[in-house]
């Protein structure tokens, strides 16, 4: 598959499949890289080192400088794969990159291949956007 790049970047990861929107800011504890949100039907799973798989996100302007705080304290998922767009999440890898010299990759997928991504499945992406999933 290839995706729309938001961020570029390479990263290779085991897929968290997210139920339900997230958004970053109250949704995931930077410092432990847990998903903190109470409402969230994966609450208590770590983001740390996944390839975090959301058909959308809840947005905040504030989880860009979550996503960078969890890159600065070695918390954040290795990649970020969306069914829709999201900016708010390519500024914080930007900043992630511009600040502590870390790329995470943000790719937006068609939402109809983003469903075939199984939670669990060995996820690698590539420079360009190519997302290989197995």
């Amino acid at each position: 598959m290839r995706g729309r790049v938001l961020a570029d970047g390479i990263a290779n990861g085991t897929a968290l499949v997210l139920e339900q929107p997230l958004s970053l800011w109250g949704g995931i504890d930077p410092a432990t890289g847990s998903i903190i949100d109470v409402r969230h039907p994966q609450l208590g799973r770590s983001v740390t080192g996944r390839v975090l798989v959301m058909g959308a996100v809840r947005g905040s302007s504030s989880s860009s400088s979550i996503l960078a705080e969890a890159v600065r304290a070695g918390f954040a998922p290795a990649a970020i794969l969306l069914g829709e767009p999201d900016l708010i999440l390519a500024v914080g890898a930007a900043v992630a990159e511009e600040l502590y010299g870390i790329r995470l990759p943000v790719v937006q997928l068609p939402p109809a291949e983003l469903k075939t991504i199984p939670d669990g499945a060995p996820v690698s992406v590539g420079e360009g956007g190519e997302v290989t999933v197995g």
